[in-house]
């Protein structure tokens, strides 16, 4: 039977210093799963994969971490949490070792899911910070922590098209690995121990997680709405690199990496609406964070495509879309986990495999739809993922 957990921090400030670490770990952590995304043509051409199948390096990945958000991310409420990080962060630099050094695609096609299954480090991570902090600050703490997770989503494209350039493909699968470990003798040496207070056993852990899917209404409206909004953000940045290298813009890819740079400034909005969390504005702020994501999937539709004014759209949609994502996905989060902290693990588990499973439909509905219909039909599909999520939205009185 489980127990409620007694925080003994919960009376202590949470230090500036811990909220940077686990800001950065996280960011360095979950870079993991997107360094692939914009090195598919060189790795495929290296290591002999068609064109067809070079979906499959990002795919696996993506794969990899849906199992270990539902397998390794509710162990965070049974093991000791900051042994778990370390264990799963030693794990992720012997894997990214070798798949830096791989040369067969088999193997380097499992390398990639097991990338991503010990990537879930950084989710272990995030409600390890939940627990660190009091109540009345609870959101502001996780909205800092998040605001790094989502650097690191939107900096890895970018820094690894730039390792790739002057090093090689293979260089950032080196570096990070070697980033893997070092992070992890410094969260051992900074972070305080977080032992769950529960005798629950692992099997029992994950048949819990169906039934807490069941009767947790909040965890199923917030993985619905974020769902939507990721999966427009998945579809925007699988189908613009491709948009402004065509015919339209013809960027080179290192103009694509100063474009994906853009977006990054969308991240400043997580810990503002970790704050309007704090104050109880939860309900409002989400229907912003929802509009924002709808708005500025259709800025691009106002504008002549090639043009330098569509140009100025595409900047503010990464921008302001980045911006709603960020808001909504704190606020998701806040409020799952106010439901209890012997449960946090898991939920945050069922959280994030559900709205992954949106990024990852959003990701290849938009790839067919540019391939099929073009940059518009991308687009309108864009609209209808956030258009639902706001219908849904407003049936919560």
């Amino acid at each position: 039977m489980e127990t409620t957990e007694k925080q003994s921090s919960i009376d202590k400030p949470f230090s500036p210093r811990i909220i940077l670490i686990l800001a950065a770990a996280c960011g360095l952590i979950v870079a993991n799963l997107y360094y692939a995304q914009p090195l598919i043509g060189p790795i495929s051409a290296d290591l002999g994969l068609s064109s067809g199948a070079s979906g499959l390096i990002v795919t696996l990945a993506q794969i990899g971490y849906g199992i270990g958000l539902l397998f390794l991310v509710p162990l965070g409420d049974i093991v000791e949490n900051r042994k778990l990080v370390v264990i799963l962060l030693v794990l992720a630099a012997i894997v990214l070792a070798i798949g830096g050094g791989i040369h067969n695609i088999t193997l380097f096609l499992l390398a990639s899911m097991l990338i991503g299954m010990v990537s879930v480090a950084a989710q272990v991570l995030v409600p390890y910070a939940a627990h660190l902090s009091p109540d009345a600050t609870r959101g502001r703490n996780v909205g800092n922590v998040m605001s790094g997770l989502l650097l690191g989503i939107m900096l890895a494209r970018p820094v690894s098209s730039l390792a790739a350039e002057y090093m090689g493909w293979r260089a950032i699968y080196y570096l990070s690995a070697a980033a893997m470990l070092a992070l992890a003798l410094v969260l051992l040496r900074a972070l305080p121990p977080r032992r769950p207070q529960t005798s629950t056993r692992y099997p029992a852990l994950l048949s819990s997680m169906l039934e807490l899917l069941k009767s947790t209404p909040i965890l199923q409206r917030r993985a619905l709405y974020h769902a939507g909004v990721f999966g427009t953000f998945s579809l925007f940045w699988t189908t613009v690199p491709l948009y402004l290298t065509g015919p339209a813009f013809r960027f080179s890819q290192q103009e694509v990496a100063l474009f994906a740079l853009v977006g990054v400034s969308g991240a400043l909005a997580a810990p503002v609406a970790g704050r309007m969390a704090d104050r109880g504005w939860i309900r409002p702020a989400t229907g912003i964070a929802l509009g924002l994501v709808l708005i500025s999937i259709a800025l691009p539709l106002a504008a002549p495509s090639g043009s330098t004014f569509a140009l100025i759209l595409l900047v503010v949609t990464a921008i302001v879309l980045d911006m709603g994502v960020s808001a909504n996905l704190v606020l998701s989060q806040r409020a799952i986990f106010s439901l209890g902290a012997e449960v946090r693990s898991r939920l945050n588990g069922l959280f994030m495999a559900i709205f992954f499973a949106g990024g990852a439909s959003g990701s290849a509905l938009g790839g067919w739809a540019y391939a099929a219909g073009g940059w518009h039909a991308a687009l309108w599909i864009g609209i209808a993922l956030p258009a639902l999520a706001l219908v849904y939205y407003a049936t919560d009185k």
